[in-house]
């Protein structure tokens, strides 16, 4: 099976194969990524937790849906920090085992503000939108594991297309929005906004596919140990934009049902 395929933007270009030539500091094992991707996770949790914290130790109960001006300055430095810290994991996998936890930080300051600004407007959504992405997570991986859902070259080049479909859409959402252009129907929480969100949700879930898949086989490629690290940043990547997408989705529904 070629280890080049996949729709997570840090597994690509021939990585397993590449790392794997002249190894000589023991192998990628599927159990050290797992490990490793537990102990990421814990980090986000952690740093989570801070900007949590202070959001609500700093929000303004007349406004309690303004994010306070001290956490705006964390979430921008979680955002950006994630997206240096990803791009230099991506470009450079033999910094993973340094890189990828600091990722972990960054990312966590980002969605602990993300998190608690949603928990504001919706008690309640926050702790709906986790139990739902480890929920489908484990049904991911139950699918893989068992054969149920099977990575084909058909299967990859579908993920691939939708999954660059939509990063091409939230960037020119993104480029629009700066010149004040509203695009509502993916903001707003009318049926076709929330048919969207359905959809980006699957994509997302299904990307989990294709990590389990790139993780397994760079197990069985032999990749050095490091790829470890390099595979559980992949694997976060996909785990936080699911939860995203998820909070996007519920707190559409709760907004119809106000």
């Amino acid at each position: 099976m070629d280890l080049t395929k996949s729709s997570n933007p840090v597994f690509g270009k021939n990585i397993f194969n590449q790392s794997a030539v002249g190894s000589q500091d023991g192998v990628m094992t599927v159990n050290g990524t797992i490990n490793k991707t537990g102990l990421m996770l814990l980090i986000v949790i952690f740093a989570a937790a801070f900007t949590w914290r202070k959001f609500f130790g700093a929000i303004d109960p007349a406004n309690p849906l303004v994010m306070p001006d001290g956490i705006m300055l964390w979430t921008m430095i979680g955002a950006i920090g994630g997206l240096i810290t990803a791009l230099i994991t991506t470009f450079s996998p033999r910094r993973a085992a340094m890189t990828a936890p600091i990722y972990a930080v960054f990312e966590g300051l980002f969605l602990g503000a993300i998190s608690a600004m949603f928990e504001a407007r919706f008690p309640g959504l926050v702790m709906r939108a986790v139990s739902l992405t480890f929920g489908v997570f484990f049904i991911m991986l139950l699918l893989y594991r068992s054969g149920t859902v099977r990575v084909t070259d058909k299967f990859r080049t579908i993920i691939i297309a939708a999954t660059g479909g939509i990063a091409l859409v939230y960037l020119i959402s993104f480029v629009v929005g700066m010149f004040g252009v509203n695009v509502s129907f993916l903001h707003d929480s009318s049926p076709l906004s929330i048919g969207i969100s359905l959809f980006v949700v699957a994509i997302a879930a299904l990307n989990l596919i294709l990590d389990f898949d790139m993780i397994t086989q760079g197990a069985n490629a032999r990749a050095p140990q490091y790829m470890e690290w390099f595979g559980a940043f992949g694997l976060m990547v996909t785990l936080i934009w699911l939860y995203l997408e998820m909070l996007r989705l519920l707190s559409k529904l709760a907004s119809n049902r106000n």
